[in-house]
């Protein structure tokens, strides 16, 4: 389930994004290739302007000029003198078919885009006028810029066409896109990787949050169906029990019962912290009076274990906690049971409560002998359904009572943690604050 999550997580990261990608970079280049056209075009305007300045101030045309100005510019300029070619294009090339198709495509061009409207685009200087416009040759599969300048003198009509190539300019924009191509598709492969690894990343605590339920709903399970057998094979003895052995089985059952019970209540409490109907009822509490009743519950248990349980609390009258003290009652229990469990005969338990005046801080420390905490159960002993070593995994204990601990904690704004006790055991310290 979490792999295909996995995958399907990654490929909508990285369609979204790189189909966001691909739109802005054809955006952009739709803009670019644009913005290159019309830098040409208005640099071919502008060197027609010059070239027509000049025919206004000249009354003959030079063909060392004409070469000249194909040479620099990268023109190819054809003279049509009363509808005869000039013999400047017959020197030049001897008017190879392929040129005078040019020539013709590009008068077929002019008039099918000026026919109707001859003023349009028009430059005028005095007797010469020039337009500029594009065209494709069908023959040569090729686009061009183009200008036609006529000039009127004595008389004469003369035709200068000069034809301006986009070749190196559409394999300038062609290299452009290529380069797009290839930086869009080494991208897409970056963000797959580290989409694939962000996502991972993102379900791994979803993915051991599910396998840690399951593991608990397996253990959880099995700890019910043994009270719940033990309480069926009770019921079903009292039937043809003697009066004092039915006193025996309605204890046991009583005693499998409450185990359920417990077990139930743990369920419902972290069940409840996820939603709104886990509430804190917060009133001003004395926490040494809470600290001095959970004492006293536990004194009993503890003697019949012969484990010392000590209780230290400020000597100094301290202020009251803003506490919900039912909540915090049920931490020091918490607290207080998993000492007992895990210490054994002979050791010793210390519930001790101190003030903290300089940071406002209440701070509540459980201090036991017992088997101790791993390195590595350390980091997960808060988390929900984790249950530590089999060790610490005493009968009745389901893993979930230090989580409720730390919901009970959160919500108070306070902090709980647990280190080593350097005399062996664990030391659990709840810090609260007064407000």
């Amino acid at each position: 389930m979490f792999h295909k999550a996995h995958w399907l997580f990654t490929l909508l990261c990285v369609g979204s994004t790189s189909a966001i990608m691909i739109l802005m970079s054809l955006l952009y280049l739709r803009v670019s290739e644009n913005s290159l056209y019309d830098s040409q075009f208005y640099s071919f305007q502008k060197d027609v302007n010059t070239i027509a300045t000049n025919l206004e101030e000249t009354s003959t045309l030079s063909m060392q000029w004409l070469a000249r100005m194909e040479a620099q510019n990268d023109y190819s300029i054809f003279i049509i003198d009363n509808g005869v070619p000039f013999l400047y294009n017959s020197l030049r090339d001897g008017m190879h078919s392929h040129s005078k198709a040019l020539l013709a495509e590009s008068l077929d061009a002019y008039i099918s885009l000026f026919a109707d409207a001859p003023v349009a685009n028009i430059n005028t200087y005095s007797n010469i006028w020039h337009t500029e416009y594009a065209f494709r040759s069908p023959t040569e599969q090729s686009h061009y810029y183009c200008s036609r300048i006529d000039i009127g003198k004595n008389n004469t009509s003369t035709q200068i066409m000069i034809l301006c190539s986009l070749t190196v300019l559409r394999a300038q924009i062609i290299r452009q896109r290529i380069l797009f191509l290839g930086i869009i598709s080494i991208t897409i492969v970056l963000l797959s990787v580290f989409s694939w690894l962000f996502t991972g990343r993102l379900l791994k605590p979803l993915q051991e949050n599910y396998e840690s339920q399951m593991q608990f709903i397996g253990a959880a399970s099995h700890e019910l169906r043994t009270p719940l057998s033990v309480i069926l094979a009770s019921s079903e003895c009292c039937e043809s029990a003697t009066a004092e052995e039915q006193k025996s089985f309605f204890q046991t059952i009583r005693k499998e019962g409450r185990r359920m019970n417990a077990l139930i209540n743990d369920m419902l409490t972290l069940a409840h912290t996820g939603t709104n109907r886990f509430l804190i009822e917060c009133a001003p509490a004395q926490l040494d009076t809470l600290c001095l009743n959970a004492y006293e519950a536990f004194e009993p248990l503890c003697q019949k274990k012969q484990v010392l349980l000590s209780l230290q609390l400020p000597e100094d009258s301290i202020p009251r906690c803003k506490c919900d003290s039912a909540r915090i009652a049920q931490t020091l229990s918490i607290l207080l049971h998993n000492a007992v469990s895990y210490t054994p005969d002979g050791g010793q338990i210390s519930l001790s409560l101190a003030w903290d005046h300089k940071e406002g801080v209440f701070e509540i420390t459980v201090t036991d002998t017992g088997i101790g905490i791993s390195d590595a159960d350390k980091k997960h002993i808060f988390e929900r359904f984790y249950r530590a070593e089999k060790s610490r995994s005493a009968k009745g204990h389901f893993g979930l009572g230090l989580s409720i601990a730390y919901e009970i904690v959160s919500a108070h704004h306070g902090k709980i943690s647990a280190e080593d006790n350097p005399a062996g055991g664990s030391i659990f310290t709840v810090k609260l604050p007064m407000t």
